[in-house]
């Protein structure tokens, strides 16, 4: 019977990190080709329309720009600071002794080796995210600094004004991609608690969590065509694009 249960996590366990993988893997390749049938794709393209319209008028939206900048520093600096405390709860649960921890699951491997092994994984999770949400602090640190550049004043040239734009908007769409996989960790990090309990409450919660993920990363709303109807006018420097609905 104890082999059978270790068997379950050999099995299960596999099982549901695959499928959440398979599944991000199919995101990113549809935020690379269609890029417009994505809330991480859509919310790209319209960021870096947000950058181009702030740095139209430097003294009007300055102020706004670097509150809004500080607003997406302060959730990553909580999302940070929640993640290490996290990380010294596990690994105080990790070295402080009990007695009874086999009690604590219901089916699976309720070795000492096993149980240290899903602590360190949920540790590792809680590492990840405090890593990525600081890159995401730097990068919005940086982009509330470039976004005030007063690139008008410093050149004439609006092919200068196109790229400098660019170049802050990347900044931008940059700490918001370290913020969005941060919090992926804190989204991994349940089933992996949820496995402390046995291999079959972590394999549904995959699953559960790949069905919510779908439907807050999908989008069959209207969107702008990035790939095709998007064009740059050399001399005016404004940036159009041709939006649609995605076809069926």
């Amino acid at each position: 019977m104890t082999m059978e249960k270790q068997y379950l996590d050999c099995i299960l366990v596999p099982m549901g990190i695959l499928f959440m993988a398979a599944y991000h893997l199919w995101l990113l390749y549809r935020i690379l080709k269609h890029p417009t049938r994505t809330v991480i794709g859509v919310n790209a393209t319209y960021r870096r329309f947000w950058v181009q319209a702030m740095m139209e008028d430097v003294s009007k939206n300055g102020v706004l720009a670097v509150q809004t900048l500080r607003n997406n520093i302060m959730a990553s600096t909580l999302l940070a600071s929640t993640a290490i405390m996290l990380s010294s709860l596990i690994a105080v649960l990790m070295t402080s002794g009990s007695s009874d921890r086999s009690s604590w699951f219901i089916f699976g491997d309720r070795s000492e080796l096993a149980f240290s092994i899903k602590f360190f994984s949920i540790l590792c999770c809680f590492l990840v995210a405090f890593l990525l949400n600081l890159q995401s602090i730097r990068y919005y640190s940086h982009a509330s600094i470039l976004i005030n550049v007063p690139v008008k004043k410093m050149a004439n040239h609006h092919r200068h004004h196109h790229l400098t734009a660019e170049y802050v908007a990347n900044t931008v769409n940059r700490g918001s991609y370290f913020w969005s996989l941060g919090l992926r960790a804190f989204y991994f990090s349940f089933p992996l608690f949820l496995w402390i309990f046995g291999p079959l409450p972590m394999f549904c919660c995959c699953i559960a969590l790949v069905f919510m993920l779908y439907f807050l990363d999908v989008t069959f709303q209207f969107g702008c065509d990035v790939g095709n109807g998007r064009s740059h006018d050399e001399e005016s420097g404004v940036i159009t694009t041709t939006c649609a609905a995605p076809q069926s």
